[in-house]
Order: C-alpha cells, then structure tokens, then sequence
C-alpha cells in the first residue's frame, strides 16, 4: 500500500517563490546531509542565502562530500543541538534573517525559542501552520491547515487559523480561496464539539467579511468530492471544491498529510505563518524535495 511514486516539488509554487527570493534564511542545526542538500537545491533554485548554525567541521565536511562550495555563506559555529535554536530567533529578531528553517532539531525545541516574548517575533496574530499539498509538478494545490502547531485550538485561534490560512492561498493566486470547515457530518451536533464551532466559524467569517467562500461543518468527502456531495445532495460554495481544509486538530491534520505522503507520493510543504518570519518546521523524516517546497512556500509567505 505505500507509495513508490518520487516525491516532486511542484514547479508552480517554485516559480512564485523566484520571483520573490533569494531570502536570507538560517538553517537551524544544519549538520545532517539531508538538510544541507536541500539548501543547496534551494540556493541553486534562488529562493535563499543560508546561514548555517551548528557544527561548524560536520557542516564543512558534508558541504564537501556533495561537492558544494559555501565558503561565501556564514557559518554560526554551536555544536549543541538544543543551543541552535535560541541562536536562529535572535538573527530573525534582529532581522538578520527573512526565513528560519528547521534542520535537525525537534520542532519543539525550535517553536519555543520563537515563541520568546522579548525577541518580538510574535505579533497579534496566533502562529499556525499550513501545508502545501501537491501530487505532480504541475498540480493545483490542496492547503490543509492546522497539522502541526496548534494541538486543539479554540474557536479564537480557529479563526486565527483561518485568515492566516486565506491570506497565504492569496499569495499562490488562489484570489478567493474555497475554505472547507472540517467534522465528520454536514450536521451541526451538540455531541461533535467539531461541527459546532464549524457552524460558527461559518457565520463569523461572513460576518467580518473574509474575502474567502466559507462553509462548515464538512465531511472530508464532500469537500474534496463533487461526485459525493451531489449524492448527498449538498449544495454550497465549496462542497467538492475545497482549496483550503481547516481541520478540527492536529491529529487530524498531521494523519491526513502523512496518508497523502506515504500512500499517495504527495509533496508536502509546511510553513508557520502568522509571525514576523515563517518558519519551516518539515520533518526530519522528509526527503530534499518535500524541504526545497517547504522553503518556497516559505518564500512566497513573506
């Protein structure tokens, strides 16, 4: 059942983001090969200057084992996992940085010196994530939003989620972005907390004149499919043409994106959006295209 397809940046998304870059972007314990390979695809590709921290010696040797000379590109020698972060914050701080990219570090490890109040990287609006899904080069994307930062967020941060989410569809030329509000059933029911605030997320995007089609609650089928919802007999904006799916939690977000990795060969690329610079959270698991599309996407969000 696992997919043999080769994951393949998708070649849209890249040409939005040459028009914008190169951005200058730190790579956050930089010292494995995976992460200094899709650096070099992204400075070839003219999305990013890097800056390197962590192991000053590891980053040199594998720079030199793949043939790539970075003697031009700043190197911020730490060699301690943890010490990386902290380090990446306060170059964005500074603005000495556009983009952080996540190398091999936990995500948890790297959120938490980004969240640090008093390097201001966070304004009024909630950090979430967002993710670019692509199965070919040329495929139309499919956004899923939140599967990776917000764990259970509240009706608030949901909406918080959502014009974060719209505003990045704008920036790939989605001009008024079709927003499925995800549950289990198209009903509203007290028992499925999911579907409530669906329904209310619905009426408050009309209400603050969200320049988006918004609708929920949705079931997965009837978003993605307009086979099932006509079956169904469900008739809105969105139902089976869904651009953006705002999912209820991060199970639910994370479980769908790996499903489309692992048993479709989609390409995923994540970014947090929402603060004074993205940030690419991919993970350690993810192969050099998924990383070249998720610094793209952090381009095109700047």
């Amino acid at each position: 059942m696992l997919s043999k397809k080769e994951i393949i940046c998708p070649k849209n998304l890249l040409e939005i983001a040459k028009k914008k870059g190169p951005a200058k972007a730190v790579i956050v314990n930089a010292g494995k090969k995976v992460a200094i390979i899709s650096a070099k695809q992204a400075v070839e590709a003219n999305l990013i200057v890097p800056v390197f921290v962590g192991d000053e010696t590891v980053i040199k040797n594998i720079a030199k084992e793949i043939n790539w000379n970075i003697s031009k590109y700043e190197i911020i020698h730490e060699p301690i996992e943890n010490n990386t972060a902290p380090i990446a914050a306060k170059l964005a701080s500074e603005g000495k940085v556009k983009i952080i990219v996540k190398g091999h570090i936990h995500t948890d490890i790297l959120m938490k010196a980004v969240l640090k109040r008093d390097l201001n990287l966070i304004g009024k609006k909630r950090l979430s994530h967002v993710w670019h899904m692509t199965l070919e080069e040329n495929d139309k994307p499919f956004i899923i939003t939140d599967g990776a930062l917000n764990v259970l967020p509240k009706l608030e941060t949901k909406m918080h989620i959502l014009k974060n989410s719209v505003d990045f569809a704008k920036r790939i030329g989605i001009l008024k972005p079709k927003v499925s509000v995800l549950s289990a059933t198209e009903e509203v029911l007290d028992s499925m907390p999911s579907s409530v605030d669906a329904k209310e997320l619905t009426s408050r995007a009309k209400d603050e004149g969200i320049d988006a089609d918004v609708f929920g609650p949705m079931a997965f089928d009837n978003s993605v499919s307009e086979e099932a919802a006509q079956i169904k007999g469900i008739r809105n904006a969105v139902a089976g043409k869904t651009d953006i799916l705002l999912v209820p939690n991060v199970e639910t977000g994370n479980g769908l994106v790996k499903m489309m990795i692992f048993f479709m060969g989609a390409c995923a690329a994540g970014v947090v959006v929402g603060g004074k610079v993205p940030v690419v959270i991919t993970s350690r698991a993810d192969d050099t295209q998924a990383r070249l599309a998720s610094m793209a996407a952090a381009v095109v969000a700047l």
